[in-house]
């Protein structure tokens, strides 16, 4: 600090900890630093803030004041390869790239004004130095006039006489800038070859993070805003440190690779970028474009050659990508139709095996099965065996004689009527037995009796039981069939 009763605005973090916003603190008169601006870059992430640079001073109590803001886009180049060089690339063009811009454009609200700021390279007998020009008549004259009003302020118009300011280095090796306001001409023309007043200094810079401004010399500029001058020096300074002392792809938060993203969203790719390495006032990321557009517009960025660029080699990529997934596609189907065909082979092998092993198994068992049949046709039949008679008695099962019962001397009605008739075959069956109340009759024949036959009618005798060895059995060859003997034999 040169003097704590000079105003020194000091750039600091912000306090919502966004790390793209910064405030700026103003200490005067050896007060406290209290906020009095601050600074916003537009959200990295956005996919508007790829490939430029944008900065805008608001007012720390009201968000929605906006004094000021930076938009810078630079230009680009590509570069020359011939064929081989090409090839290795893999036939892809190789990144344009950027230029830094040697002017920059602020602009100021309420009144609006532009205030170009370019750089001048610097000769044998000068430096370099970023030079800018205020009008020194910014308001209109009261009128009550209606041609008045229908008039262009005097920041538009090129008869409004203006002072230029520059803003170069304190030393050849110092990284201060200082700002000074450019000595007016004594020529008579106003020329400024021989004759033209010293530079008067106005602000300093120092170590990127101060920016004191030299009150009393103030009264020597002849401008009717200084708040707008004021504005100015903020800004000019904070765009000298970004992007004039810091890597341009930080700056201008351009990625070294394209977005592997798909092409339809390349251009709109809002991917993390690598982080400016900046003062612990600012944020690691770069702008996006001027706050003073909404940073939720939903129109895309106007292409420029390094997105263009990027759209191509995404575009190739995917390109190659699916000439890739169609060539392994060919091979999984070649594989896949080898591998069925392979099992369609197996299955028709193991088929014929099967067959041909059926086949082996029909010829052995025709060659077992048929000499067993021949053999059986070959042998003469069998004569049959003829049953030898039997001889002796046949034996006649006869069935247990029933118990009679004794009845008594006259025979009772119900029993006449109700027992069946004994036929003469179950008569014949059963043997004859003494009966005391049975008187046979003459030949052997029996009387009947009302007890056991209801008819009356005469029963047929019996014949006589031989006994077991033929004893007694009178000669029945009368009765029987004899065999004619042959005279022959």
């Amino acid at each position: 600090m040169l003097d704590e009763n000079l105003p020194t605005f000091y750039l600091r973090s912000s306090a919502d900890n966004i790390k793209h916003h910064a405030s700026v603190l103003l200490s005067h008169q050896g007060s406290d630093a209290l906020p009095s601006y601050s600074l916003r870059h537009p959200d990295p992430s956005l996919p508007g803030s790829k490939n430029r640079y944008a900065v805008a001073l608001y007012d720390s109590y009201n968000p929605e004041i906006l004094f000021g803001e930076v938009l810078l886009i630079p230009d680009w180049t590509q570069p020359n390869l011939n064929k081989e060089e090409l090839r290795l690339n893999g036939g892809v063009l190789p990144p344009p790239q950027p230029v830094l811009p040697t002017d920059f454009v602020i602009q100021l609200y309420n009144p609006d004004q532009q205030v170009h700021v370019k750089w001048i390279n610097g000769s044998w007998n000068t430096s370099s130095h970023f030079y800018f020009e205020i009008p020194e008549k910014s308001f209109r004259q009261p009128s009550v006039s209606s041609l008045d009003r229908t008039q262009s302020d005097p920041t538009a118009s090129e008869n409004t006489p203006k002072l230029g300011f520059k803003w170069k280095k304190d030393g050849k090796f110092s990284k201060d800038y200082v700002c000074s306001l450019s000595g007016k001409s004594t020529n008579p023309d106003g020329s400024k070859r021989k004759n033209r007043e010293p530079d008067i200094t106005i602000s300093l810079f120092k170590h990127f993070r101060e920016i004191t401004i030299y009150e009393p010399n103030l009264s020597r500029v002849e401008i009717e805003d200084p708040k707008g001058l004021e504005v100015v020096l903020l800004l000019g300074a904070i765009v000298i440190r970004e992007v004039y002392n810091s890597g341009m792809h930080e700056a201008f938060n351009i990625t070294d690779s394209p977005s592997t993203v798909p092409l339809g969203s390349s251009a709109n790719s809002g991917g993390q970028s690598h982080g400016r390495r900046r003062h612990s006032s600012h944020s690691n990321q770069p702008p996006q474009q001027p706050p003073r557009h909404s940073s939720s517009d939903p129109r895309p960025p106007p292409t420029d050659p390094r997105t263009q660029w990027e759209l191509d080699v995404e575009a190739a990529r995917l390109k190659k990508q699916v000439e890739v997934e169609e060539r392994d596609r060919r091979r999984a189907d070649a594989a896949e139709t080898k591998r069925v065909k392979k099992m369609l082979e197996d299955e028709d092998r193991r088929r014929r095996e099967k067959e041909m092993e059926i086949n082996r198994e029909t010829e052995r068992l025709k060659k077992l099965y048929g000499k067993q049949q021949r053999q059986s046709l070959q042998q003469p039949p069998k004569p049959q065996q003829q049953s030898k008679p039997s001889y002796g008695p046949p034996v006649t099962a006869y069935p247990p004689a029933p118990v009679q019962r004794p009845h008594s001397a006259a025979p009772s009605p119900y029993l006449a009527h109700n027992l069946r008739p004994s036929g003469p075959q179950q008569q014949a069956s059963y043997p004859q037995q003494q009966n005391p109340y049975l008187n046979p009759a003459a030949g052997g024949a029996a009387n009947a009796s009302t007890f056991f036959s209801s008819s009356g009618a005469p029963q047929q005798p019996l014949p006589k039981k031989s006994s077991f060895w033929h004893l007694g059995r009178k000669d029945d060859s009368a009765s029987r069939l004899t065999k004619q003997r042959s005279t022959v034999f």
